[in-house]
């Protein structure tokens, strides 16, 4: 395994229009995240989202299919944020280390704004016991997250590792966070310190990774 792992190349920059478009999604997403804490995904419904992000109901559905899928792309910010983390990691850092790392700061709550929402995240999950298609939402968001961590994951690990850990590396962080938050959203632990998002998945993460391959050692070849 190469101890000199290339840097991620930098994202194309979005158009205009693009923007405009994430952030009109973002804006529904955060709009219905809102409502189903409060009334929960029953007692909400598409018109409801629409109106409180100022849209009309034609938009939402040109960006949604239903009301429990307007929530994805506030869910898939957390993933988006670490795989970032992940990718800004100084060459030669072992995969290990660079994954609890990145992990840990994506998830700690240094700020009112982060620690608000790790709490809307857990209104989420805890939304999602009793209505399955918000569970589907989690579940799709886990397994593109998984999708997308794979090529981060195989540049740090450099072009000599296993295709084959590679992507376990990448089911085991994304798992781990998962778990983690899900675990802590049956909680009522705080947003730092024991039990918080942050602690409960390098322990996730550590414990899925004992036993694996070359790739998961602690030290660079």
């Amino acid at each position: 395994m190469s101890s000199q792992p290339s840097r991620a190349p930098e994202p194309p920059a979005l158009s205009l229009t693009e923007r405009r478009k994430a952030a009109t999604q973002l804006d529904i997403a955060r709009a219905a995240a809102d409502l189903f804490t409060r009334y929960g995904p029953d007692g909400t419904t598409a018109e409801d989202i629409a109106r409180g992000a100022g849209v009309a109901l034609r938009t939402f559905y040109r960006y949604f299919r239903n009301k429990q899928d307007a929530v994805g792309p506030l869910l898939a910010a957390g993933g988006e944020r670490w795989r970032a983390l992940l990718a800004a990691t100084a060459p030669g850092t072992a995969l290990p280390e660079a994954l609890e790392k990145a992990i840990e700061e994506a998830l700690s709550a240094p700020d009112e704004h982060a620690a608000e929402g790790l709490r809307q995240t857990r209104a989420l999950l805890r939304a999602a016991v009793d209505d399955p298609a918000l569970r589907a939402v989690w579940y799709r968001v886990n397994q593109e997250s998984e999708e997308r961590l794979i090529p981060v994951v195989a540049r740090l690990a450099g072009p000599g590792a296993d295709p084959l850990e590679t992507r376990l590396a990448a089911a085991a962080a994304t798992d781990a966070i998962r778990v983690a938050l899900e675990t802590w959203a049956k909680s009522d632990a705080a947003v730092d310190g024991p039990g918080s998002p942050a602690a409960l998945a390098v322990r996730c993460l550590r414990q899925l990774m004992g036993g694996m391959g070359p790739l998961f050692a602690t030290e660079t070849n």
